[in-house]
């Protein structure tokens, strides 16, 4: 089933959340809190040279994914309301995708979940942002428990469980150059890494905050949800005897869509689940919005409501293209290869080299702050930063740097 292997990915994206991800969010948390700014304002206050310049690549990463996730989130809420009527195709789930993906419909859909954002950040910090949260992450995890709980009753949850919990090494040395950028790039997009998401998360937190105690929660938090959701999706799949199905927008619009509609209670099932997604693709989304946002605000003095409604209105533009192509994906290939597997992994890999090279005493007092005895624990972190994330992020940049070009040969000839 699908493209690599249940097991073998979920062991590499965990390697890596462990080994990459965790560092670079202490990378991350650390200029955020350091500095109080937006990722454009931190790095333009602590660096010096080029190194003011980089600040941009995380805006500009949160610019493009929220143009085209905003999209994505959109055609979630179709398929939720798709659910409630119990219309899922058995038969044709693609051609069901292919309608909801494109046209006005999408286009309405894209704007309804903009305007929510909007919405929300609009609010501010604790009125909006904080707000919603704590709402939505209590719903999301009761919501998957509940999911998980059922579909460890379907017939299909023992092979299910046997797929997805046993790593065949083989597997993961014969596929190591899709694998791992793949991985990477999931474990990047999930933690919120590269598009400033942390930069601008740190910068309201206190001095006395432990920044790696922050940084576990967060890790264990996200990647309990992502297991889980795994324990939800594929029983449903193996029930329903689908186990040949593809990876990215396929998966969750077409094999998961095509499997509710084959078990019992699917619509139902189908519209929870897709429920959950939904929510957490706003939070995710308010997160993103904030990282723009704040850099208006902080860069430009702009007043919190207009830059919001500026903002909202240029990224619903922008996300035009993905939402009203009529057939196929060619837009969001092009703007996800472009955010999600170029410049968050950039953005990652120039703040290892950053703090682990350049600004280490910088990184190494901000770390310690709100730790009673950091130790020989930050030589670790700055000797992890400087060899394994640094060397993996290259590999995998370049790997996507490779892909992504054919991606665009493939598309645009």
């Amino acid at each position: 089933m699908g493209e690599y292997g249940g097991a073998a990915f979920l062991v590499v994206y965990l390697l890596l959340v462990a080994l990459i991800g965790f560092p670079v969010m202490l990378v991350e948390f650390t200029i955020g809190r350091r500095t109080e700014r937006n990722p454009v304002g931190a790095l333009k206050q602590i660096g010096e040279g080029a190194w003011t310049k980089v600040g941009w690549v995380f805006v500009l990463a949160g610019f493009v994914i929220l143009s085209y996730y905003s999209v994505v989130a959109g055609w979630i809420l179709r398929y939720t309301a798709i659910g409630l009527q119990g219309n899922y195709a058995a038969g044709g789930a693609g051609a069901q995708f292919m309608s909801v993906a494109g046209g006005m419909d999408s286009v309405v859909t894209h704007a309804i979940f903009m305007a929510a954002i909007v919405t929300v950040v609009a609010f501010g910090i604790q009125q909006g942002i904080e707000f919603s949260v704590k709402l939505m992450v209590p719903a999301i995890i009761a919501l998957l428990i509940g999911l998980a709980v059922y579909a460890g009753t379907l017939s299909g949850a023992g092979e299910a469980y046997a797929y997805y919990l046993s790593p065949d090494l083989g597997t993961i040395a014969a596929n190591w150059t899709e694998i791992l950028p793949a991985a990477a790039a999931q474990a990047f997009f999930t933690l919120s890494l590269g598009m400033g998401v942390m930069i601008t998360y740190a910068s309201y937190l206190g001095e006395d905050r432990n920044l790696a105690k922050d940084g576990t929660i967060i890790v264990a938090l996200d990647t309990a949800i992502a297991f889980t959701a795994g324990l939800v999706a594929f029983p449903v799949l193996y029930t329903a005897e689908l186990t040949d199905v593809a990876a990215g927008p396929s998966f969750i619009f077409v094999s998961l869509a095509q499997a509710f509609s084959n078990i019992p209670f699917g619509g139902l099932i189908g519209a929870i689940f897709f429920a959950i997604v939904t929510i957490a693709a706003l939070s995710s989304a308010i997160s993103i919005m904030e990282v723009v946002v704040s850099y208006l605000i902080d860069e430009h003095d702009v007043a919190r409501l207009p830059a919001t409604v500026a903002l909202g209105v240029t990224i619903f533009l922008v996300g035009l293209p993905v939402a009203y192509e009529p057939e196929g994906l060619n837009w969001l290939t092009v703007y996800d290869g472009f955010a999600n597997s170029i410049l968050l992994i950039l953005g990652g890999l120039l703040l290892a080299v950053y703090i682990g090279w350049v600004a280490t005493d910088l990184g190494l007092t901000e770390l310690g702050k709100g730790i009673q005895n950091l130790g020989s624990w930050g030589t670790v972190w700055i000797w992890t930063l400087r060899v394994p994330v640094i060397i993996v992020l290259l590999v995998v940049l370049a790997q996507n740097a490779i892909d992504y070009y054919e991606s665009l040969v493939g598309i645009f000839g």
